[in-house]
């Protein structure tokens, strides 16, 4: 009976997460405001009955007590965020939040999957994360008038301390650890870079503001590639480029940044062995497994769940390396499957797409 129930619920959630897909890019071009409320509401419906489905296989499989604490601990996130937002901001763009609750939601099905305590540890990042949210755009507002240049110097300041004290991890330093939680600081980096390149630029895009902004944005990335976290290296380049092009609407800027980059790859390839291992592995993942197993093993985990995948707790997705953090798509592919996955990849596009028409939406040049 279990397996039967198990084997029903994956094609449930694959029905659930296409419909809530569909939905989302509906949302787009749908201007009727009652039309656009109901598919706040369907979606709404679709989240919750997800979060149920999930977590009622997985305690039905398991029979642990920390399952149904954290179907309720995800339930009260999703109602606490939609009522807060309603009530906060109300202008806030609904869909948007329900993509995010539907994204995070997937999340933290498969990590209370494979480790409930990562799920609880990810939950509390989340809530603090959250919270944080509701007061980004007092710091938003702040930020226009006169927080630029600490904008830089807070970017500068976690990426040095990244670089002096944080552990290696697949040949370069990405973050720190804290009373056994781990630290991105590059993810805030990333925020306060743009955030200081649009307080420079807002008013005065001229030549020498330009190079100003090029200078700091420079040390953010010879800091990071000082930590051989290229990577990360080059999104805080290319986030550099865009918003300088956006700012002076010059060409040669974003061209010259290019050719710099192109040039930056080819010297990172013969300095760095890594950078020449993963461009190997980019190649043929399959034929060069002794350089490393991982991007065979995860393309291997991904498909051997097939279109609907195994079910929950069907598959094996903890032999899957670094399942709970960059391999985890390869592991609800496993087990929620490839057009589950599919639509995760769509989910993500209309989210993109979202964000895309609320800034062309904006007058203030910050």
């Amino acid at each position: 009976m279990e397996n039967t129930i198990v084997q029903l619920s994956k094609y449930v959630i694959t029905f659930l997460m296409i419909c809530f897909t569909v939905q989302s890019f509906a949302a787009l071009k749908e201007r009727d405001e009652d039309e656009r409320h109901y598919i706040l509401m369907r979606q709404i419906i679709m989240i919750i009955l997800m979060n149920f489905i999930c977590f009622f296989v997985m305690f039905l499989q398991e029979g642990e007590v920390s399952t149904i604490q954290m179907f309720l601990l995800t339930m009260a996130y999703i109602l606490g965020v939609q009522i807060l937002y309603r009530l906060i901001y109300r202008k806030a763009s609904m869909i948007l939040v329900n993509n995010m609750c539907m994204l995070l939601s997937i999340s933290m099905i498969i990590l209370t999957r494979l480790s409930v305590s990562k799920a609880m540890s990810q939950y509390k990042i989340l809530a603090a994360s959250t919270l944080l949210c509701f007061i980004i755009p007092v710091i938003v507002r702040k930020g226009k008038k006169n927080l630029t240049w600490i904008y830089a110097v807070l970017g500068i300041a976690m990426l040095s301390v990244v670089m002096v004290l944080g552990f290696t991890s697949g040949g370069a330093k990405l973050s720190i650890e804290i009373h056994g939680i781990t630290f991105q600081l590059s993810e805030i980096a990333k925020i306060t870079l743009v955030f200081f390149m649009a307080g420079m630029l807002r008013e005065d895009n001229s030549f020498g503001n330009v190079v100003k902004a090029t200078v700091i944005a420079a040390v953010h990335v010879l800091i990071l590639v000082a930590s051989t976290d290229l990577g990360t290296a080059f999104v805080f380049f290319m986030a550099y480029v865009v918003v300088i092009y956006v700012a002076t609407r010059k060409a040669r800027y974003p061209l010259l940044g290019l050719a710099g980059m192109s040039a930056a790859c080819v010297v990172a390839y013969f300095l760095f062995s890594h950078v020449r291992n993963r461009v190997a592995l980019w190649q043929d993942p399959i034929g060069n497994w002794d350089i490393s197993s991982q991007l065979a093993q995860g393309l291997f985990g991904m498909c051997s769940g097939g279109w609907f995948g195994t079910g929950l707790f069907e598959g094996r997705p903890d032999i899957i390396p670094v399942a709970t953090k960059d391999f985890i798509f390869c592991a609800i592919c496993e087990e929620m499957g490839i057009i589950f996955g599919i639509c995760l990849i769509l989910l993500c596009m209309s989210t993109f797409l979202l964000i895309i028409n609320i800034s062309m939406k904006m007058s203030k040049r910050f």
